[in-house]
């Protein structure tokens, strides 16, 4: 499908980069073997692009061509860049502040002081809560990886894994790699189904407790 956007960055050392548009949620990566037409890709460049979708990998843009001139480009980058500062090519926008991430926190604490009391009344086994802990920490680890793969261009992980891992109770430090890391955190499909999986953690482990 034919789409059109910005280029937001790229990496000239490394040869790739990504296209942000508004007929898309996520980034767009695109390499600079897919750049179609005289000069080099840069952030500003207005660009049409072929999409596609390549296994677990996020979405891809090939046969990208800019839709005005580089030297246009080039003025209009400038012309948005402040005269007095000088960012460095690889300085990051500062990532907006999720008001949800203290409740989930505050949600985190109080689900686990509850594990740990269910677990040292016998309502729940005593690896649970050192287990829920071990599975946060991997799911952290999990959309690290995910995050560096879509930065590079590798082999991404499926958001089928993502949300299985907040479903079987890695949803806290889920919600703080998708802050920390600047990760899905504005998909609003995957929000919508993050926010399913957390539900269903909690209540499946309530329900367990209660009948055991």
């Amino acid at each position: 499908m034919q789409k059109t956007g910005t280029v937001v960055r790229w990496e000239a050392d490394r040869g790739f980069g990504f296209i942000r548009s508004p007929q898309t949620d996520a980034d767009v990566f695109f390499h600079v073997r897919d750049f179609r037409g005289p000069g080099t890709p840069q952030a500003g460049m207005a660009v049409r692009y072929e999409e596609i979708h390549v296994g677990g990998k996020g979405p891809r843009a090939m046969a990208v061509a800019a839709t005005q001139p580089v030297g246009q480009a080039r003025q209009m980058a400038d012309a948005r860049t402040p005269r007095r500062s000088c960012p460095r090519p690889d300085a990051r926008r500062a990532a907006p502040r999720d008001p949800w991430l203290r409740p989930v926190l505050w949600g985190a604490l109080i689900w686990a002081l509850g594990l740990g009391w269910a677990a040292a009344s016998g309502h729940l086994p005593k690896w649970v809560l050192p287990a829920w802990l071990a599975l946060n920490l991997w799911t952290f680890a999990v959309y690290w990886r995910d995050k560096w793969a879509a930065q590079r261009g590798h082999w991404r992980t499926p958001e089928n894994t993502l949300h299985l891992w907040s479903l079987l109770g890695g949803w806290p430090m889920a919600r703080i790699a998708q802050q920390v890391l600047r990760h899905k955190s504005a998909k609003a499909s995957f929000q919508r189904a993050y926010w399913l999986t957390a539900t269903l953690h909690v209540a499946a482990v309530m329900a367990w407790g209660v009948l055991i």
